[in-house]
């Protein structure tokens, strides 16, 4: 069987797969769930084993010190996937749900109801975890999924997928509802992409260059956000000790992340005063700032920001820092060179706050927060499949409601059209 036939093949059966997980019972996947947390826990030294091969590779290959992190699967990482896992079986299931209903003046009740969406491919690179949270959330939500790792972890996806198929089965499921492509292989990507007679929904996770690829070779609707260009602005009526602990965070504690702080806007009447005391946190974290001609008057060891760092996702320990004169000019700042994805303000008042609310329309948006927390799992989500800043279908971090369409559902009692 040549490649192209062996992604048909998975696809076919993902989609038969689909068929009868829409039927499954809460209580089973749920089941499912607390079983593949089981595993896990007793495979934990396998899976480590699986993904020392990885990182191995991935050092032989020159990958940086932030994208080996991401790669890594230690005890924290497999607890927190445990979690992950009970904390979506432990969410309301949202297939069935009545969403709204209203009645017609010719006596039809109309309602709209939760359905899965089918089957959903997922390609994304590096982290491994996000075959776990995929898997779980797509399973929860009675979607079959094909999973597409990048190749840099090809071992720790394929235990993991191996070890959801053997939750899957323990309750005679069918363990084609998720499905780990099990080659490194680019072309199977595009294989994947053609197969729009049994996929319904492709999602890409990783950097902007995996994204436009999908998207430009994709027959199936995607979703998708291109890159995640993060600001924190940290107003004249802010709390410094509290914008310190905040920028800082947002940049330092996971730099290689979508929603790390990748440009640090600063109110100018402060800005003598709080960009030293972060500088001093930053330069010992060994962040390499860009910035602005007021910036670099005020830390003479930031290097001149250009044009393009302004528009970058760094995923690395860089950061564009400008000062502007007010939030209206944060706010265009924010318009022109954000990527719609997470953006914060550090301010003490309320007015201010929400005119940053109701001003900036990127998929998620925080007063006096890190823009780490623009995550499915700390949101209660569960986990999030992704997230997408395309605006369509769903906005921002995506659980198991984004999972699911709506269907009409109508009860007459003998209606008829004239």
């Amino acid at each position: 069987m040549n490649l192209e036939e062996q992604i048909i093949q998975i696809a076919r059966k993902a989609k038969e797969a689909s068929r009868k997980m829409a039927k499954v019972d809460t209580k089973t996947k749920n089941d499912v769930l607390f079983k593949v947390a089981e595993l896990i826990e007793e495979n934990r030294e396998k899976i480590k084993e699986e993904n020392k091969k990885d990182l191995r590779t991935g050092e032989e290959k020159g990958l940086s010190k932030a994208l080996l992190d991401r790669l890594e699967l230690n005890d924290k990482r497999l607890n927190q996937m445990i979690d992950g896992l009970k904390q979506v079986a432990s969410l309301p299931d949202p297939v069935g749900e009545i969403t709204k209903t209203w009645r017609r003046p010719n006596g039809l009740i109309v309602s709209k109801m939760r359905i899965p969406l089918g089957v959903i491919g997922i390609i994304y690179e590096s982290r491994p975890n996000v075959t776990i949270d995929a898997a779980a959330l797509t399973f929860k939500s009675g979607n079959a999924v094909i999973l597409r790792g990048g190749s840099e972890a090809i071992n720790s996806n394929r235990i993991l997928g191996a070890i959801f198929q053997e939750g899957i089965r323990a309750y005679g499921l069918p363990e084609e509802a998720v499905q780990v492509i099990p080659v490194t292989d680019r072309e199977a990507i595009k294989f994947m992409l053609q197969q729009d007679e049994y996929i319904d929904l492709i999602i890409p996770r990783g950097g902007e260059g995996l994204i436009r690829f999908v998207s430009e070779h994709s027959r199936i609707p995607v979703l998708k956000h291109y890159k995640g260009v993060c600001h924190v602005y940290v107003d004249n009526e802010a709390d410094l000790e509290m914008a310190v602990k905040i920028a800082y965070n947002a940049k330092v504690q996971r730099p290689a992340v979508c929603n790390a702080m990748e440009t640090l806007l600063v109110h100018r009447e402060i800005a003598e005063k709080f960009l030293p005391e972060i500088y001093k946190l930053y330069r010992e974290a060994g962040v390499e700032i860009r910035g602005c001609e007021t910036t670099r008057r005020i830390i003479p060891e930031a290097k001149p920001a250009t044009e393009e760092d302004y528009y970058a996702e760094f995923l690395d320990l860089i950061l564009a820092v400008k000062v502007v004169d007010n939030i209206d000019e944060a706010i265009e700042h924010i318009e022109k060179y954000g990527s719609s994805h997470t953006e914060a303000i550090v301010t003490t008042n309320y007015e201010k706050a929400g005119k940053f609310l109701r001003e900036v329309n990127s998929s998620t948006v925080l007063v006096n927060a890190s823009t780490r927390w623009s995550d499915g799992y700390e949101l209660g989500l569960g986990a999030e499949i992704g997230i997408n800043t395309t605006r369509l279908h769903a906005y921002g971090p995506m659980g198991l409601e984004a999972l699911t369409v709506e269907k009409f559902v109508i009860l007459g009692n003998g209606q008829i059209r004239e």
